[in-house]
């Protein structure tokens, strides 16, 4: 932008059709993160006839949670993902825990079944109350939501952990106009991703386990007592 290369914050939302097909709903330039923004931008989706979603997949900014739960209530179910809380608790350990760390969390997230997930979690918890409170604090903060992906059928784990469709997104993004694109202003961004998609210059592949995409979300959350 001017002939200087510019971060930009900008707010996308990606859907799963019934046949598993993600699509992009929306991209914006609202200038920040903030609940007023995320809350303009849901009432949008809202207003051109986006029903309220029977699971969301969110990086964790607490403006994106605010504006959810003020448009569809506290039991919309929303997954925490698993990738930005690991880079967070990391940020709470000495470098010399990040290995230990990063075992035992791996083996938490990723365990086979939603009982072996919760036992994990309790471990975890215990552990690291211990050996650094702050770790433990930060997994706390997030509660059942970093875990509401145990909810759904299991072949649906692998993508409903992450945020990686959004982040594969960007990638995409960003490697085509890095070396070619020079754009007039902050508003063509979301035009030229838009144009990219819908030249198939960008492709979404359908989600792991669209199969069992009509199975219904299972109510129950995990408990935390420790």
């Amino acid at each position: 932008l001017d002939k200087k290369a510019t971060n930009l914050s900008v707010l996308a939302a990606i859907g799963v059709r019934r046949d598993g097909q993600k699509v992009l709903l929306s991209i914006m330039n609202m200038g920040g993160e903030s609940t007023a923004a995320w809350r303009q931008f849901l009432d949008d989706l809202d207003k051109r006839g986006l029903k309220r979603p029977p699971f969301v997949i969110v990086d964790g900014a607490p403006g994106l949670e605010a504006a959810l739960v003020a448009l569809w209530g506290e039991d919309l179910p929303i997954q925490r993902c698993t990738v930005h809380k690991h880079r967070n608790l990391l940020a709470h350990a000495p470098k010399h825990m990040h290995e230990e760390l990063g075992n035992d969390y791996r083996d938490m997230i990723y365990a086979a079944t939603a009982a072996e997930v919760e036992t994990r979690r309790k471990a975890f918890v215990r552990k690291w109350r211990l050996k650094c409170r702050a770790v433990a604090d930060s997994l706390e903060e997030a509660g059942d939501r970093l875990f509401t992906f145990t909810r759904l059928d299991p072949s649906q784990w692998k993508a409903a952990r992450t945020t990686n469709a959004i982040v594969r997104l960007n990638e995409e993004f960003r490697r085509r106009i890095t070396t070619q694109a020079v754009l007039p202003c902050a508003e063509t961004v979301p035009m030229l991703l838009w144009a990219l998609i819908a030249a198939g210059q960008i492709t979404m592949r359908k989600v792991d386990g669209w199969q069992t995409l009509d199975k219904a979300i299972e109510p129950m959350t995990l408990d935390l007592a420790a």
